[in-house]
């Protein structure tokens, strides 16, 4: 082990797929307090502090460092834990560094997560600025701002703005050097690594533009806003920051909204997609991980199959709903009228006949819409 090698902490099983994680500028990886222990289920998550931050080696950086500095003590770090490939996310700075690593080193992401960040830090002078005023008066002018920097008015998280006062000042002043330099956005578009961009839209030091700006020029990048939430947004709304990682992270709810459109038809899914709101956000990415993810795409059982199972068991329960929008999906799967019929007779066996008759009369309905609509598909996608 190297006098450099980053502090950190590592959570979750040594064999799950590693994930690391990435602390803003005065803070500590208690930024990720919140939301660490959550993704440790499904992952190996090591959250590491900056030089000079949470005990990390001050000497680790000097004046002038940069954020590819920086990008070459997280590999150092990785490496040192027999981590090859790993996913990433970073706030601030730290996300700094994941773009770094995504440009220079993509062979080294399997994904990559940019946290109220930026691929530039409106010029160098307010940061050669601060870095002087710290290497000067040390850190007491910027921690006494740090709340307003950080949060939305009326909160705080006093562990954070404890580590920001703790923090060595001349590491500080380096990492202040390292964004002053740093510009990236003439490398954005080779980034091709699945890119998610979290924005708070309250946020005074990386508006949601400069999220916009690299979501614009990745190609594919999510770009998730949310509201109320500063420039902190994992320590202050540590729930929406979590949900979006999560569902970033999943193959399966990316292959599960593949296959959900695959069943169930682009109109559908585009109308339940639109009607989402915060509320409902989190049961739409259940459905994507769950239910299509991981049980629509199991190949154990065919296409048709499950579509035959699932009648049966929308007829045994009553949601006829849920049963009209099946039979369409039945229908794009290749199950003829007659075969519909045969499983619908089953279940007037062992659901009841009066379930069957219900069921009959939903599915007739929605045959002649098929009918009336003259191409073999549906009319329409149930709301």
């Amino acid at each position: 082990m190297t006098a450099n090698l980053l502090t950190h902490r590592a959570e979750g099983s040594p064999t799950a797929p590693p994930l690391l994680l990435g602390p803003s500028l005065g803070t500590s990886y208690a930024l990720w307090d919140k939301i660490a222990p959550e993704l440790s289920a499904s992952h190996r998550v090591v959250r590491w502090n900056l030089p000079g931050h949470g005990g990390s080696p001050a000497g680790a950086i000097g004046p002038g460092a940069t954020v590819a500095d920086l990008a070459a003590l997280v590999l150092e770090l990785a490496d040192s834990l027999g981590i090859g490939r790993f996913a990433y996310a970073g706030v601030s700075l730290g996300g700094a560094v994941g773009l770094h690593l995504a440009v220079h080193h993509p062979e080294r992401l399997s994904s990559l997560a940019v946290i109220c960040s930026s691929a530039h830090f409106n010029g160098a002078k307010p940061w050669e600025e601060r870095a002087e005023l710290v290497r000067r008066e040390g850190l007491g002018p910027v921690v006494a701002t740090a709340d307003a920097r950080w949060f939305t008015a009326g909160f705080t998280v006093p562990e954070l703005v404890e580590d920001h006062r703790d923090a060595d000042p001349g590491a500080y002043a380096a990492c202040c050097d390292a964004l002053a330099a740093f510009d990236i956005r003439d490398r954005l578009a080779s980034i091709t690594v699945p890119t998610l961009l979290i924005a708070g839209r309250e946020d005074p030091a990386t508006p949601p533009a400069h999220l916009r700006e690299i979501a614009d020029a990745v190609r594919g990048a999510t770009l998730v806003e949310i509201p109320d939430a500063s420039h902190l947004a994992p320590a202050q709304c540590p729930e929406a920051v979590l949900t979006a990682l999560r569902a970033h992270l999943s193959g399966d709810a990316r292959r599960g909204m593949e296959v959900r459109r695959q069943v169930l038809g682009d109109a559908h899914v585009d109308r339940a997609q639109a009607r989402q709101s915060p509320f409902t956000a989190r049961f739409q990415d259940f459905i994507s991980r769950y239910a299509w993810g991981e049980i629509w795409t199991d190949t154990t059982l065919t296409r048709r199959e499950r579509s035959m199972i699932t009648l049966t068991a929308l007829v045994a329960h009553g949601h006829h709903d849920e049963l009209a929008m099946h039979v369409r999906a039945a229908r794009r799967g290749g199950l003829t009228p007659e075969e519909i019929g045969a499983v619908l007779l089953q279940t007037a066996v062992y659901c009841g006949v009066p379930a069957a008759n219900s069921a009959f009369a939903v599915a007739q309905r929605v045959l002649a819409e098929e009918t009336a609509d003259g191409d073999g598909s549906p009319s329409r996608a149930p709301d």
